[in-house]
C-alpha cells in the first residue's frame, strides 16, 4: 500500500518497493542510492562515498524524484552528480521505490520512477509509552564507518506529541581490494608514464605511474555528517497538524581522476569575498548545509464525497561549497518551497481516488570562478487526479496530470515556460492472497531542467566542461508495463516487463573535444527507446524445527538505444542476477547469496567498457530478548572475497570502484 500522503489508502498501478526494519538497517551508507542500491531495478550515480543517487530502470538525475514524505528533497542533487542528496539516512524509517507509471503522480519529471523517504520527525501516532526511544548505531570495516543516532517521542497530555532526534556519521578513505584505476585507464596512464620518461620528464612519470599503481585505498573519498531536527504534532480523532525544523551538516571528498591536473583558463572576474582559483593537484572537498521547515495536516470531511484533505509543505535553505584545497572554490546556493493538497473521496461502491493542487518555486545560484550554470529561478504550478475503480476481481486505474513550469535567468536574458500534460490508465485483475496481474500505459511530457537549458562552463569537480541549450523542448515518453505477481505458500513471484519510447529524449553526451583541457558534455536532445525487466522469486525451500530454508532469486537489466543510429544510451546499468539461500526463524536470521553483475560493453561514444563481477555477502539477524523485543542486532560481510567492481552508471567508475570487503555490525533499537 502506497503511504504517501495524498495516496495512503490507494494501491495504485502495483508496483511500490518497501525497504524498512532490519532490511533498512543492514543496509545503512551514507547516501541513499548506495542504500537501495540492492533493490530491483535499482542502481546508484555512486560518484563517490558520500554522494550517491539512486538509478531508476537506467535513468538518473531529473528524471528520478527524491523525497521526504512526498515533497521534494529541495536540494542541488540532481543539478550534477557530485551533490549529495540533503536527507540524512539514519532518519529513515521507511523508504518506497516507486516505478512505473504511478511515478508521476509525484511530478512530470519522474519519469523514471520515485524514492519517497519517510522519517519520523513529524509524529503520525500518539505513543502507547510515556516515552518511545529509535536508536541506531552502526560500524563498517572497509571505511572504518562509525554512524548513530537516536529519536525520542513524548506525548505532551492526550493529544500533543513532541520528537527529537540527532544524527551523527563518520568515515575514512574506502579500502578496495586492488587496483583503484580501471585496467583501460591504468594502461593509459602508464603509457603516458612512459612518453614521459622518454622525453626526461622523470618527475612528472613518477607521478603517473604512481597513479597507475595506486591501490587499496579511494583517497579523498572520506565522508562527515551530521544532523538534528525536531517536530510537534497535534494529533485528534478526527485529524492531524504537525510541525518540524531539522539542519544538515556534511563534509565529503570528491576523489580526484588519478593523472588528471586542473588547468582552467575562465577569463571570468574575481568574485568579491572568494578565493582566486588554483587548480593544481588539491584535493576537493564538499561542505554542505541545509536548513528545512515541514508542516503537514490532516482533517476529516464527514461523510460527504470527499472524506478528508491532507496538506504538505516544505521550505529550505540549501548552500554547499566547493573547496579546493584550504580554498573556496564555488558556491551553490538553493533555497526551495514545495507545497500540495490533496482531497481524498470516499469510497463509493470500489471508486476511490483523490484530486490535488501542487507548488515548486526554487531560486538556484553558483557563486564563482565554475559557476557553470547561472542564476535561476523555476516555478512549477500542477494539477493532478487520480481514481480507481473495483469491479470485483478486476481493478481499473487512471491518473492525469497537468503542470506549468516557468524557468528564467535574469542575468543571461533567458526566459522559458513549458505546458506538460501527464497521464496513465491501468487494468488489473486480482487472484486469491494478493496475486494478480497487470498492464499499464502512460504518456508523460517532461519540461527540460534547468542545468539542461542553462549549463555553459567548467565543473571542477566532476572534472568537465558542461553545455546546455536553451532552445530544448518539452521531452515526452510512453510508457508500456506488464506485471504478474503470485503470493501463493508455495511462492512470491513477481515479474516485471517495461518499456518506454522517448520523443526529444535529453541526455549529456561527451563530444570528443576539449575547453581548458577539460571534456566537453553537451546536452542533446533525440529519440531514445528503454526496455528492462524485473524479476523477484521467493520460495520455502523445508522447515526443520522452528526454521523455514528459503531460495530467493532477484535479476534485472534494462537496454537503452538512441534513435537514427545513435548509438547507446550512456551510463546504462548492466545486467544482474542475485541468488541466495536464507534461514529464518522468529528470533534468529542467518543468509548468504551470491550477486553477479554483467560486463556492459553496450556504450556510447568515448564512454569506456565495464568489467563483470560477482561478490558474495552473508548476514545474520539476531533478536536476543526475543521476537518483539524491538532489539535487533545485525552482522554482515560484504563482498567477501574482497573483488573489485564498479557500477556503470557511474561518472567516475574508472576510479571509484566500490568497496572491498566490508563487516558491518548494526544494533537497533525501538521501544
Amino acid at each position: 500500500m502506497v503511504t504517501a500522503p495524498f495516496a495512503r489508502s490507494l494501491d495504485l498501478f502495483g508496483n511500490i518497493g518497501i525497504v524498512q526494519g532490519n532490511e533498512l538497517a543492514r543496509e545503512m551508507r551514507p547516501q541513499i542510492g548506495d542504500m537501495l542500491a540492492r533493490q530491483p531495478g535499482v542502481s546508484a550515480t555512486s560518484f563517490s562515498p558520500g554522494s550517491s543517487r539512486p538509478v531508476l530502470r537506467g535513468l538518473q538525475g531529473d528524471r528520478v524524484r527524491i523525497m521526504t514524505d512526498g515533497l521534494g528533497s529541495l536540494d542541488a542533487s540532481n543539478t550534477s552528480v557530485d551533490h549529495a542528496v540533503a536527507i540524512d539516512p539514519l532518519t529513515a524509517e521507511r523508504v518506497e521505490i516507486v516505478h512505473g507509471p504511478a511515478s508521476l503522480l509525484f511530478g512530470s519529471s519522474a519519469t523514471g520512477g520515485a524514492v519517497n523517504i519517510f522519517d519520523r520527525r513529524i509524529p503520525r501516532a500518539m505513543p502507547e509509552s510515556p516515552l518511545h526511544i529509535d536508536a541506531i548505531a552502526n560500524y563498517a570495516s572497509a571505511s572504518s564507518l562509525r554512524s548513530g543516532g537516536a529519536s525520542f517521542d513524548l506525548p505532551i497530555g492526550s493529544r500533543l506529541v513532541w520528537h527529537v532526534d540527532g544524527n551523527y556519521s563518520q568515515s575514512g578513505d574506502m579500502r578496495i581490494g586492488g587496483f583503484q584505476v580501471a585496467p583501460g585507464l591504468r594502461d593509459e596512464l602508464l603509457d603516458e608514464a612512459a612518453e614521459e620518461l622518454a622525453e626526461g620528464h622523470a618527475e612528472e612519470a613518477e607521478e603517473l605511474t604512481e597513479a597507475a599503481n595506486r591501490r587499496n585505498r579511494v583517497p579523498n573519498s572520506a565522508t562527515e555528517s551530521w544532523s538534528a531536527g525536531t517536530g510537534l504534532a497535534l494529533i485528534t480523532d478526527t485529524g492531524s497538524l504537525g510541525v518540524s525544523i531539522g539542519y544538515l551538516d556534511s563534509r565529503y571528498g570528491v576523489p580526484g581522476r588519478p593523472g588528471a591536473g586542473h588547468h582552467h583558463d575562465h577569463g571570468a572576474p574575481p568574485v568579491a569575498g572568494a578565493a582566486e582559483p588554483d587548480h593544481g593537484e588539491e584535493d576537493v572537498t564538499i561542505g554542505l548545509k541545509q536548513w528545512r521547515a515541514d508542516i503537514r495536516g490532516e482533517v476529516e470531511l464527514g461523510n460527504g464525497f470527499f472524506e478528508r484533505l491532507r496538506i504538505r509543505a516544505g521550505f529550505a535553505d540549501y548552500q554547499h561549497i566547493e573547496f579546493e584545497g584550504d580554498e573556496v572554490g564555488t558556491t551553490f546556493l538553493n533555497q526551495g518551497l514545495e507545497g500540495r493538497a490533496e482531497l481524498v473521496q470516499a469510497d463509493h461502491d470500489g471508486w476511490r481516488g483523490a484530486t490535488g493542487v501542487q507548488y515548486f518555486f526554487r531560486d538556484f545560484n553558483a557563486i564563482g570562478a565554475e559557476a557553470f550554470v547561472p542564476q535561476n529561478d523555476t516555478e512549477q504550478f500542477a494539477l493532478f487526479t487520480f481514481q480507481e475503480v473495483t469491479l470485483g476481481p478486476v481493478s481499473l486505474e487512471a491518473a492525469g496530470r497537468f503542470e506549468h513550469s516557468q524557468i528564467s535567468a535574469n542575468a543571461s536574458g533567458i526566459s522559458r515556460s513549458f505546458n506538460a500534460w501527464s497521464g496513465a490508465v491501468g487494468v488489473s485483475h486480482g487472484f486469491g492472497n494478493n496475486s494478480k496481474v497487470g498492464v499499464n500505459i502512460s504518456r508523460t511530457e517532461r519540461a527540460p531542467a534547468a542545468e539542461e537549458l542553462l549549463s555553459d562552463g567548467p565543473h571542477i569537480a566532476t572534472q568537465s566542461y558542461e553545455v546546455g541549450d536553451p532552445d530544448f523542448g518539452l521531452e515526452r515518453s510512453v510508457g508500456l508495463e506488464a506485471y504478474a505477481k503470485l503470493r501463493t505458500d508455495a511462492v512470491n513471484l513477481s515479474i516485471t516487463a517495461f518499456a518506454n519510447w522517448f520523443d526529444n529524449f535529453i541526455y549529456a553526451r561527451e563530444t570528443g573535444g576539449t575547453i581548458d583541457d577539460l571534456p566537453v558534455f553537451s546536452y542533446a536532445q533525440t529519440d531514445a527507446r528503454f526496455v528492462g525487466l524485473e524479476i523477484e522469486a521467493e520460495a520455502p525451500l523445508l522447515h526443520v524445527g522452528g526454521f523455514t530454508l528459503l531460495g530467493n532469486i532477484t535479476a534485472d537489466m534494462v537496454r537503452a538505444r538512441l534513435a537514427n543510429g545513435g548509438g547507446n544510451v550512456p551510463r546504462i546499468p548492466p545486467a544482474r542476477v542475485r541468488g541466495g539461500v536464507e534461514l529464518r526463524g522468529e528470533m534468529l536470521t542467518v543468509a548468504g547469496e551470491v550477486e553477479w553483475t554483467a560486463k556492459q560493453d553496450r556504450i556510447a561514444a568515448y564512454e569506456t567498457a565495464t568489467e563483470g563481477f560477482t561478490m558474495v555477502n552473508a548476514s545474520i539477524d539476531w533478536k536476543p530478548l526475543g521476537p518483539e523485543s524491538g532489539v535487533s542486532l545485525i552482522l554482515s560481510a560484504n563482498n567477501i572475497f574482497d573483488v573489485i567492481g564498479r557500477r556503470h552508471a557511474s561518472f567516475t567508475k574508472d576510479f571509484v570502484p566500490l568497496s572491498g570487503r566490508d563487516i558491518r555490525a548494526t544494533v537497533r533499537f525501538s521501544f
